[in-house]
């Protein structure tokens, strides 16, 4: 992925587009793209900052750490349940629709697995020997 541009370039595209420049030839002196100069402008007056916005992280499992509690101790008292299973109990009883790989985030942040063991095992066809 790659960075963002620098504050200083930003501020420097923003106060020429307040000094009359154009957005375009502001992209275009500045070498960057004319959407990318509407965005801080626009940036700056909605938000008094054209700052670059946080980047990367896991931000959609917020939610489950609220009912962290719950979660953890549903697992603990059914430790078969499936990662499917668990999500249609989340939306019952809290109401969250949650997708299946932040749930896989969510436990594998708190270090919790869901792997297969021997004593789970799938019967084979006969001629496997296994």
């Amino acid at each position: 992925m790659a960075a963002a541009y620098s504050h200083d370039l930003r501020e420097r595209v923003v106060a020429a587009v307040e000094e009359g420049l154009s957005r375009r030839r502001a992209a275009g002196q500045f070498k960057v793209g004319i959407s990318t100069v509407i965005r801080w402008v626009s940036g700056l007056a909605s938000k008094g900052s054209c700052a670059a916005l946080p980047s990367g992280g896991d931000h959609k499992s917020k939610a489950l750490e609220a009912h962290k509690d719950w979660l953890l101790a549903l697992v603990k008292a059914e430790p078969d349940l499936t990662l499917s299973e668990i999500r249609l109990r989340l939306l019952a009883a809290h109401g969250l629709t949650k997708s299946i790989s932040c749930l896989w985030r969510f436990f594998a942040r708190h270090r919790i697995t869901f792997k297969k063991n021997t004593a789970r095992r799938r019967t084979g066809p006969s001629h496997c020997l296994a």
